[in-house]
C-alpha cells in the first residue's frame, strides 16, 4: 500500500490528539535540484515533503502543483525531500532562509515546525496541505480535504455492485475523524440500495496504521459473513485487506491514490486526494492576498475525486472501468453533491 495513506490518515489522528510529532538530531535533507528553476523573472516557491517523492503518487501530485504554479508565474521552484523528522526541520529552515514567496508543506508532520517558524518570520507565507496548525497565524494558510464526499461515492459504487447486499469497511480506529473513511461508505451504499447491510471493523492494536496482518484479519471477519465489497481505510494495512478480498473473490476500495495497480481485478476504485489542485489553488490564493485561512477541498473544488471519474480510468486497472453504467449513476450523485442538492454528513463535524 502507498505509504502516504498512512500519513494522510494520521492527519486525523493529529486532529484527534492521538498523533505526536517526534524530533531527532541529525539527518540528511535532499533538495531536488533538477527542478530548481523554470524562469527566474517571477515568483519563487518551495515545496517541502515529509518523505522522499520517488514513486509516491500523493507527493508527485504536490510536485506537479508547484511546478504548475511556477510556470504560471514565470517563476522558480525548489523541492526539498525529507527522510525523517530531523530532515523535515532542516528542510523547513533551509526554505525559510531562502525566503521564497510561498513555502508549501505537505502533511501533519509540519504543523508544529511551521507554527514556530511563522512566529519568528511573520513576513514569510506558508501553505500547509492536508493539515493545519492548531493556532491561526496570519502568514499560515491551510488546505484540507473533504474525504467523506469521495468515500460516499465509493460507497454508492459498492452498493450498486454488491451481489450479497453486504458492504463493509476496515478502518484504523473507532474515532469520528477516522469514521470519515467508513460511515459515508455505508451511507453511499444505502443511498443506491436501501436494504444494504453495512458493518465496519477497526484495526486498533499497538500499531493501527502499519498492521497489515490485523487489517487482513478484520477483512476476513467481514468476508466470512458474506460481505463482498470492502472499503480499505487501514493505512499501510490496506495490502492486507486487498489480499483477503482477492483470496475470497471479493472487492475492495483504495484511498489517496490509484491503488488498483496493487491488486488488479480486486480494487474497484479509489478515493483520490488531488494534492496538485490544493497546492496550485492554495498558492494562487496566497498571492492574491488571502492568507491565514483554511480552505476545504472536496468534489466541487476538484480536490477530491474517484479514479473512476478521472481521465485515464480505462488504463487504471480499476474494476470500475468495466462498469460504465455504475459510473454514470455515480457521476449523477457527484453532480448533486457539487450543486448542494445532496449533502454528505461528516462524522468529524462538531
Amino acid at each position: 500500500m502507498h505509504r502516504r495513506n498512512r500519513r494522510s490518515l494520521q492527519v486525523a489522528a493529529l486532529a484527534a490528539g492521538t498523533a505526536l510529532l517526534a524530533t531527532a538530531c541529525n539527518a540528511a535533507a535532499k533538495q531536488d535540484d533538477t527542478t530548481a528553476a523554470t524562469g527566474g523573472s517571477g515568483k519563487s516557491f518551495t515545496l517541502v515533503t515529509p518523505d522522499a517523492v520517488g514513486q509516491n503518487e500523493f507527493l508527485k501530485l504536490a510536485v506537479s502543483g508547484i511546478e504548475s504554479a511556477a510556470k504560471r508565474h514565470d517563476g522558480t521552484r525548489k523541492v526539498y525531500e525529507s527522510t525523517d523528522t530531523a530532515s523535515q526541520q532542516q528542510n523547513v529552515q533551509a526554505a525559510v532562509d531562502a525566503a521564497p514567496d510561498v513555502i508549501v508543506l505537505v502533511g501533519f508532520e509540519f504543523a508544529d515546525i511551521v507554527a514556530q517558524q511563522a512566529q519568528k518570520h511573520p513576513k514569510q507565507q506558508f501553505l500547509i496541505v492536508d493539515a493545519c496548525t492548531t493556532k491561526t497565524y496570519d502568514n499560515v494558510s491551510c488546505a484540507v480535504f473533504r474525504e467523506h464526499e469521495g468515500v460516499y461515492l465509493a460507497g454508492a459504487e459498492a452498493g450498486l455492485l454488491s451481489k450479497s447486499g453486504k458492504v463493509g469497511a476496515v478502518d484504523v480506529l473507532d474515532t469520528p475523524q477516522f469514521r470519515r473513511y467508513s460511515d459515508p461508505f455505508a451511507a453511499g451504499a444505502r443511498k443506491v440500495a436501501a436494504k444494504t447491510e453495512t458493518s465496519t471493523r477497526f484495526v486498533g492494536g499497538q500499531s493501527p496504521f502499519d498492521d497489515s496482518a490485523r487489517a487482513k484479519e478484520q477483512a476476513n471477519t467481514l468476508l466470512s459473513k458474506g460481505y463482498d465489497q470492502i472499503m480499505a481505510a487501514a493505512a499501510a494495512g490496506n495490502y492486507g485487506v486487498f489480499e483477503a478480498a482477492e483470496a475470497k473473490g471479493a472487492y475492495a476500495y483504495g484511498v489517496d491514490v490509484n491503488q488498483c495497480t496493487s491488486a488488479p481485478g480486486t480494487v474497484v476504485d479509489n478515493v483520490v486526494k488531488r494534492t496538485d489542485v490544493a497546492v496550485e489553488k492554495g498558492i494562487e490564493s496566497v498571492l492574491a492576498g488571502t492568507t491565514g485561512t483554511t480552505v476545504s477541498y472536496g468534489l466541487k473544488e476538484g480536490g477530491i475525486s474517484l479514479t473512476g471519474l478521472e481521465d485515464g480510468v480505462d488504463s487504471s486497472k480499476c474494476v470500475i472501468a468495466d462498469h460504465k453504467d455504475v459510473l454514470a449513476k455515480v457521476e449523477a450523485l457527484r453532480d448533486q453533491i457539487v450543486s448542494g442538492e445532496l449533502t454528505v454528513d461528516d462524522p468529524a463535524a462538531s
